[in-house]
């Protein structure tokens, strides 16, 4: 894929993936703080709820506009990731960001919508200025003319475009939620994790999953959810008061995750092809040489260059945003 996106013309081609870990990075911290808080009596907002579906976004700033304190104020990959281009990179290369043209390919057709959100820009330059989805980059191949199963294997380019298997198991239901939970575990505890699995969170059959999350004595209720009836069901429960005392919850608004994005290839409706996905992205993750977010190089130069660290006032400015009441779907 790098390789096609270089011969259609693009200068630079980086991985999103790298922009999850770093989503990650925030996330985590973010929870970390909430639940802590929690625990020592002090006023704070739980559960926290994911943040990087732009439709489920949406739907709670249209139907539950009286719980936007409960999504994390992290950004999503995509936008984390044209934050940072048009401010990191742009620096690092000397132009001018209006001069930087980010173009992100995704599974979604809501992150066409997102990238608009006049929250995600600086002085009317948008951090991400074109979104295109999977079938439309496959398209793009096939009228330039190139035979992408003859391409040679490319990089991505730096220092953009390293990722860890935290990141690739985004694109699946229970993704997100499991890629926190191998930070936060370590930076909770201070101890190395050694079995990075976290299978209670994994989402198989697209509904409403619970699990209970033990760290060092510190149990996390968690819920998993894709689909946005199930998303509907979790908003009535919280409104009834929480009973059952959930920490986090990631919600994802197409059933499986990004997997079954409505910019991906269709599989009319086979179950199995999105099993076949799914399993991909596990296979992936399995063989990265890193698969905590917090342990990619890439992501600590970043830091330690640029950012702080997370949840800094500059990490805040670029990496956060907010949400605010709308009308209508």
């Amino acid at each position: 894929m790098a390789a096609a996106l270089r011969r259609i013309g693009f200068d630079r081609v980086f991985d999103t993936d790298f922009a999850a870990d770093l989503t990650i990075m925030e996330e985590s911290t973010e929870l970390l703080d909430r639940v802590t808080k929690f625990l020592n009596g002090e006023k704070t907002s739980l559960p926290l709820m994911t943040s990087c579906c732009p439709a489920w976004i949406r739907f709670i700033e249209s139907q539950y506009p009286e719980y936007l304190d409960l999504p994390s104020s992290a950004r999503s990959p995509q936008a984390m990731f044209g934050s940072i281009a048009k401010s990191y990179l742009a620096e690092k290369m000397g132009i001018d960001r209006k001069d930087l043209v980010v173009v992100s390919v995704m599974p979604c057709t809501s992150k066409k919508y997102e990238s608009s959100r006049s929250e995600l820009g600086e002085d009317g330059d948008q951090d991400t200025n074109i979104s295109i989805t999977t079938r439309e980059l496959g398209a793009l191949i096939r009228r330039m003319n190139i035979n992408f199963d003859n391409l040679e294997d490319e990089d991505f380019d730096e220092p953009l475009g390293e990722s860890t298997g935290a990141s690739v198991i985004f694109g699946k239901a229970g993704g997100v939620m499991e890629a926190a939970l191998r930070t936060a575990y370590e930076t909770m505890t201070g101890e190395t994790l050694e079995k990075v699995e976290f299978e209670d969170v994994r989402e198989a059959s697209y509904g409403i999953k619970v699990a209970h999350v033990d760290i060092k004595g510190t149990t996390l209720n968690l819920v998993i959810s894709s689909g946005l009836a199930n998303a509907r069901a979790i908003m009535e429960e919280i409104k009834a008061g929480n009973p059952n005392n959930y920490h986090a919850i990631e919600i994802m608004a197409c059933p499986g995750g990004c997997i079954n994005g409505g910019g991906q290839p269709y599989h009319h409706g086979d179950e199995s092809v999105l099993f076949a996905r799914q399993q991909a992205l596990l296979k992936e993750d399995e063989g990265k040489a890193i698969r905590k977010s917090h342990e990619n190089p890439a992501i600590k130069k970043l830091y330690e260059e640029y950012l702080g660290k997370p949840g800094s006032e500059k990490a805040h400015h670029l990496l956060h945003t907010h949400y605010t009441e709308k009308t209508g779907y």
